[in-house]
């Protein structure tokens, strides 16, 4: 029997692929022609993933992708599966979008058999192998894995070829503060700097530390250090006391008050010198403040 060559592969099977409805199964009679081939989608017809969990996409990576792919076509075709008239996307919506800013029409798409479980593993496990997934993004491919397949870690840890731990610990990040999240995306610290904040178990002091952190441009190991401090007692806050208003200073403060009819602040200094600020938002106001003083 002749070996069928990819150029012949290319298209085959189509029109049994667009009169059939959703392949799930091989044993159903459509399957043989449908799964495996690689053919010419229209971009039209092309579902993207619902549970895609990339969600940030570098616009400029995608013109430098689309550029190239006007010179050189698309090189690695998409996965798809056959879904009634439509075909939904499993993995590859980088350069789906960057074909569409191309300006095609059409896309190499590799068809393959997948139910709705499968489906969403495989854009998964993909996703998490890929090297430009932030932290968080495959944090949350981690979690979506646990949540919608109902994958154990140890599960997970063989599906997707990576230790427990490692999965541990970027389960852990998604207990960071939002803001801090959004800080390990943007690139403002590293996941080394979250899993380190991640011992503080107050939210607010974990801000506190973050943005100090980002202010000094602390290592992942000074970062390491502060918060072991803050844990042993050592750092009690990274914010200064306020310092407490003697009750003498407060009746002074109130007795000016009720003189001027204005709010009167009286703030001490560590060495016992003060000062007493009196707030006028016009040249009356303050010629009122003075006649009363006087």
């Amino acid at each position: 029997m002749a070996k069928t060559t990819k150029k012949q592969r290319l298209g085959r099977g189509l029109s049994a692929i667009l009169s059939s409805d959703e392949i799930k199964s091989a044993d159903e009679k459509t399957a043989a022609s449908v799964v495996g081939n690689i053919i010419e989608i229209a971009l039209e017809d092309i579902v993207t993933n619902p549970h895609q969990p990339r969600t940030q996409f570098d616009q400029e990576a995608i013109e430098e992708l689309a550029s190239s792919i006007k010179q050189l076509g698309v090189i690695q075709p998409i996965t798809v599966r056959k879904n009634k008239d439509k075909f939904d996307l499993i993995s590859g919506e980088r350069r789906l979008r960057a074909s569409k800013l191309a300006g095609l029409k059409t896309i190499p798409a590799f068809v393959r058999l997948a139910n709705d479980q499968e489906m969403l593993e495989m854009a998964l496990v993909e996703n998490i192998q890929r090297e430009d997934l932030d932290p968080i993004e495959i944090a949350l491919s981690f979690q979506a894995m646990i949540d919608q397949l109902n994958l154990t870690q140890d599960e997970m840890s063989k599906r997707v070829g990576k230790k427990r731990s490692t999965i541990t610990n970027y389960l852990r990040l998604l207990k960071l503060d939002p803001i801090i999240q959004t800080g390990i995306r943007d690139g403002f610290i590293s996941m080394g700097h979250g899993r380190a904040l991640i011992n503080i178990e107050d939210n607010k002091v974990q801000l506190d530390f973050y943005e100090k952190v980002i202010k000094d441009n602390l290592s992942v190991r000074q970062t390491e250090e502060l918060v072991k401090k803050f844990r042993e007692g050592k750092i009690l806050s990274l914010k200064p006391a306020k310092k407490t208003v003697p009750e003498t200073i407060k009746k002074v403060e109130k007795e000016l008050q009720n003189i001027l009819g204005k709010k009167v602040k009286i703030s001490l200094s560590d060495s016992g010198k003060g000062k007493i600020t009196i707030p006028f938002t016009t040249e009356e106001e303050l010629e009122e403040i003075k006649n009363k003083l006087q």
